[in-house]
Order: C-alpha cells, then sequence, then structure tokens
C-alpha cells in the first residue's frame, strides 16, 4: 500500500512509484474515476494532438537570412 498526505489546501504529492507506474511526468494531465464500491482510480489522461504551428505557413520567411536579421527584436 502506498500512502501520502493531503494538505490545508487539499493537495497531495503522487509518490514516486505511482509516477512510475504511470508513466507521468511534468505537464501530464491525470484522471480521477470515482467507482461505487468508495475507491477512486487514478490514470493518465490521453495526451492531447499538439496544435498545429500557426506560424508554418509562413515557411517562406524562415531562411537562415531571416534568422539572422530578426534575432536581436
Amino acid at each position: 500500500m502506498i500512502a501520502s498526505k493531503l494538505t490545508s489546501k487539499a493537495q497531495t504529492t503522487i509518490p514516486q512509484a505511482v509516477r512510475t507506474a504511470l508513466h507521468l511526468k511534468e505537464g501530464d494531465s491525470i484522471i480521477y474515476t470515482l467507482e461505487a464500491n468508495g475507491r477512486v482510480t487514478i490514470s493518465r489522461a490521453p495526451h492531447e494532438k499538439p496544435l498545429e504551428d500557426p506560424f508554418g505557413t509562413f515557411s517562406e520567411w524562415d531562411s537562415e537570412a531571416d534568422r539572422r536579421a530578426y534575432a536581436d527584436l
């Protein structure tokens, strides 16, 4: 059994063994599932698709000369 304490602000640290088992890293989201028997399960949320780069359409301005020209802005 693995345990952690709840702070006065209702926060807790997810124990290292649980983070390892769920392959959690900084920035990951977690899901809590409330079960009928009064238990709660925790799992890693699926990763969301990254948003499309809004500047990707400006690739014609992405040359080495452009990067040098705008480096100090």
